[in-house]
């Protein structure tokens, strides 16, 4: 019999992920491509032969998505996975009919096959959506589990946009790890946050391999989801967070909703910002679809050192770049800062945009007035820093994860913003920890 020829559909995480757990050793299969977007300058390298295995000796081409239609045109490709996430259900099945009028087959893997199992109990925090509030109910996940004498160790979500190869496990246990490991924004934003609260953070490539080396020195795996993707690891308790800014679209973004069926808990993040319509929208949407999950309801209450400081000023706004981008939002934590401490004007960066910035807003249009703090690579971080230089305002509010201004010089006064997770009512996570672990 021939081999099933197959394209893997991603954006650099769950594609490579999906190809080490399904079809790396597969001699039923062959892997002609990944394709490539969200991420730039993902395209046009190779899933190098030290990751594919031996069936590979010449590693993987990644192309371009936009070549995907071209080479099912040309014929011979069976199937094409599709592996990437925070896309609309609509989105999504378009791509499956284009791939499907050119006579293949189109397929989304199920969970089971790519959640590998653990010797340590597993709890995962995922979303419906990118920029729920992941990262600070994750960080309280952790500090619960670390005060109640649990070894945590994080393994994040990838983000490989360097050397492949060398980023098949990495470990963060301390700020010099960033630095060796030349880390992006993007991940410095997920990593940095655990390290300073003396978690330790595994992260790459091959998460196999990184989950085999966390366990040595775990009581706990604490999945930190990317985007709202599905959890690498079979979990044991899997917590998912809904934005009711977003009430609905819990239903309607791929692998949203499978989370949420998925869910042990959901925490329903920021209602001491959004509406009460979609408060009450996404509690019925959680009854009708999961009724024996247990709701959270928490606040992400921001804080801001000498927010005296911005009223009546003209501030610009940089926010968590995947947020604005992918993930669809208008606004983040640095808006809302804006707003309660009585900043005259919001300043439109657009005008101001340099090189692959401008790219950016090409390509997100929606993200308005507010800019992206994009970093995926080193120019990136030079456009974003010169972007912030060119604008005309007299205070910069920085709305990120981390303290942007230790990794971009900004010249206008800033301040950052900070928030974190805190339940309101009962049940709360540290309730719902309690019992799984006098359970287990």
């Amino acid at each position: 019999m021939s081999k099933r020829r197959i394209v893997i559909m991603g954006a650099a995480g769950r594609d490579f992920h999906n190809f080490n757990t399904m079809y790396r050793g597969n001699a039923d299969v062959e892997v002609v491509a990944f394709t490539a977007t969200q991420i730039p300058d993902i395209d046009g390298r190779k899933y190098p032969a030290e990751l594919a295995g031996d069936l590979y000796p010449d590693g993987i081409p990644i192309l371009a998505e936009e070549d995907l239609w071209g080479l099912l045109d040309r014929g011979g490709i069976d199937e094409v996975v599709f592996s990437y996430s925070d896309v609309s259900n609509q989105y999504v099945m378009e791509k499956a009919q284009m791939v499907s009028s050119r006579g293949a087959h189109f397929s989304l893997p199920g969970g089971a096959p790519t959640m590998i199992e653990s010797s340590k109990p597993v709890v995962s925090i995922c979303a419906v959506r990118t920029g729920c509030g992941k990262s600070q109910t994750t960080r309280r996940a952790a500090e619960l589990l670390v005060a109640a004498g649990k070894r945590v160790v994080a393994i994040r979500h990838p983000m490989p946009y360097g050397d492949l190869v060398k980023q098949k496990v990495q470990r963060f246990a301390s700020l010099d790890d960033l630095v060796k490991h030349h880390c992006t924004i993007e991940e410095i934003e997920e990593y940095e946050p655990h390290i300073v609260h003396g978690v330790i953070v595994y992260a790459g490539v091959d998460y196999e391999a990184i989950l085999r080396e966390a366990e040595k020195e775990a009581d706990v795996i604490l999945w930190d989801g990317g985007n709202n993707d599905l959890p690498f690891y079979k979990p044991d308790v899997a917590i998912v967070v809904v934005d009711p800014h977003r009430a609905g679209h819990e239903l309607l973004y791929y692998p949203g909703l499978t989370n949420l069926l998925m869910a042990d808990v959901v925490v329903i993040n920021k209602i001491d910002s959004a509406g009460q319509e979609g408060i009450d929208q996404v509690r019925e949407n959680i009854r009708c679809h999961n009724p024996t999950a247990k709701v959270i309801e928490a606040a992400s209450p921001i804080s801001v050192e000498g927010f005296e400081q911005i009223r009546g000023k003209r501030v610009l706004v940089v926010e968590d770049g995947p947020t604005l981008t992918h993930g669809g939002m208008k606004f983040g934590a640095g808006v809302v800062a804006a707003r309660k401490f009585g900043a005259a004007e919001i300043i439109d960066p657009r005008p101001f945009l340099v090189g692959e910035l401008a790219k950016t807003f090409e390509l997100y249009p929606e993200i308005g007035h507010i800019l992206p703090a994009m970093g995926y690579g080193k120019q990136q971080i030079r456009d974003l820093e010169a972007t912030i230089a060119k604008v005309d305002c007299d205070l910069v509010i920085v709305g990120t994860p981390i303290d942007l201004r230790r990794i971009v010089k900004i010249e206008q006064p800033a301040l950052r913003v900070g928030y974190d997770l805190q339940e309101i009512g009962q049940p709360t996570l540290k309730g719902v920890l309690e019992e799984f672990f006098v359970e287990r």
